[in-house]
């Protein structure tokens, strides 16, 4: 045998073993914990249905699964984390629009690259946006709060989380689309704008149905009109603002992805799993009672089609916004 014949003999042997290696990992998936990154706080929207998700899917998985909370940075703390974690399917990353898409387009650099660093393991679920007033508010309905801007331009308050956020970002679109000139007022949190509303130092806010719903439903704001393309399931009696404003659809969303060169294998068996658990009615009902709406879209190839999607249109919305990266 020649020098380099058993150079590549023994590099073709390693390399065989190497994919033997990691099949039987990959076949063994999971037997330890699996931590699941998160970019927002303990008790978010993102981390109520993460939890919930967690309590459900860690008894088909044989393992629990461990919430890690590293919220700050406009979601950049943790999909650094996530991102610079092994691939070997113990650490996932429970991503948000912002996260994925919509940091893109507010910052020219970044110490992570959403389309290269992550792969789609299963799309979770879209979080609808709402515009709210307290309860005693005279406004009764969105055409109210518009004709009430309108006729006092800079004047009526919409309070929001800022003009570099989802939530602020809405109410910028939404200001442009109906010329209603409100005064958009930027917080540090949704949970201190919203509590200005409810204080009445606020008239209007723009926040996520998903942190939102429950002050609905006991009587303290009141649900104007949602940001979905359609009525909400569950809200059925609240207006779309696509009845206003044609074609108007901006929702938040949750995905579940792995830092990129996770196992195939790895990421097939969760896809399945959490397509299973989010097409059960009891399942997809308990979601829906914190705001989000389970949404399987099937395959990890579906939701790479679907983030696609959403770069090209939020490529169109920072556009008309005219938002530039800093």
């Amino acid at each position: 045998m020649t020098r380099r014949h058993f150079l590549h003999t023994a590099l073709a042997t390693a390399a065989g073993l190497s994919t033997t290696t990691l099949w039987a990992q990959s076949a063994a998936w999971p037997d330890k914990p699996i931590k699941v990154v998160l970019s927002q706080p303990p008790g978010s929207g993102p981390d109520n249905v993460a939890r919930l998700l967690g309590d459900r899917i860690s008894k088909p998985l044989g393992q629990p699964w461990v919430i890690d909370n590293k919220p700050g940075g406009q979601n950049i703390i943790g999909a650094q984390a996530a991102a610079r974690s092994p691939a070997d399917g113990y650490t996932l990353y429970f991503a948000t629009t912002a996260a994925l898409v919509t940091n893109k387009h507010l910052f020219k650099t970044m110490p992570y690259d959403p389309q290269k660093d992550f792969v789609p393991v299963a799309f979770v679920a879209k979080s609808p946006f709402a515009v709210l007033v307290r309860a005693e508010s005279p406004i009764a309905s969105i055409q109210d709060l518009i004709a009430r801007a309108k006729a006092t331009p800079g004047k009526l308050s919409l309070a929001n989380e800022g003009p570099r956020t989802f939530g602020g970002i809405i109410a910028r679109l939404i200001n442009a689309r109906t010329k209603m000139e409100a005064n958009l007022v930027s917080y540090a949190s949704v949970s201190v704008a919203v509590q200005d509303v409810l204080g009445g130092h606020a008239e209007a806010v723009v926040a996520d149905l998903a942190s939102t719903a429950q002050l609905v439903r006991q009587g303290r704001l009141r649900l104007l009109a949602v940001t979905a393309g359609k009525r909400v399931a569950g809200w059925e009696q609240v207006p779309a603002l696509s009845e206003l404003l044609p074609n108007f659809e901006m929702v938040g969303w949750f995905a579940l992805m792995a830092p990129t060169g996770t196992p195939a294998a790895v990421i097939q068996k969760l896809n399945v799993e959490v397509n299973k658990l989010l097409a059960e009615p009891e399942f997809a009902q308990r979601m829906l009672t914190m705001g989000p709406i389970a949404e399987p879209l099937g395959g990890a190839d579906k939701a790479e089609a679907f983030l696609n999607r959403e770069h090209e249109r939020w490529a169109e919305v920072a556009k008309e916004i005219g938002l530039l990266p800093e």
